[in-house]
């Protein structure tokens, strides 16, 4: 098993976890920071008139969850795909004691 990994996983792994991170816990603390509504539906009073809206729009929120999942998913298949690099393969330097 590949325990060690190249550039594009890296940057597969930290773009999916940041938008996952950025959709959940970044926006759900610039929500909360701004005050009520929390919720993911406008407040309306009695006569249906919109009287509070969330700050930060929860389809852009899920968006942004979603691209983060569809990116890991890519990668996981991207890493099922690529060849797996076996002992013969890997090129071992000889080095010599001092």
């Amino acid at each position: 098993m590949q325990t060690t990994y190249n550039a594009i996983d890296k940057f597969a792994l930290w773009l999916g976890g940041g938008l996952m991170l950025l959709g959940t816990v970044i926006l759900g603390l610039v929500e909360v920071v701004m005050g009520p509504p929390y919720g993911a539906a406008p407040l309306t009073n009695d006569a249906g008139e919109v009287i509070a809206t969330p700050f930060v729009d929860p389809n852009l929120r899920t968006g942004l969850f979603v691209l983060g999942l569809v990116v890991l998913l890519v990668w996981g298949l991207y890493r099922l795909a690529a060849p797996m690099e076996t002992a013969e393969e890997k090129q071992v330097a000889d080095m010599t004691a001092d």
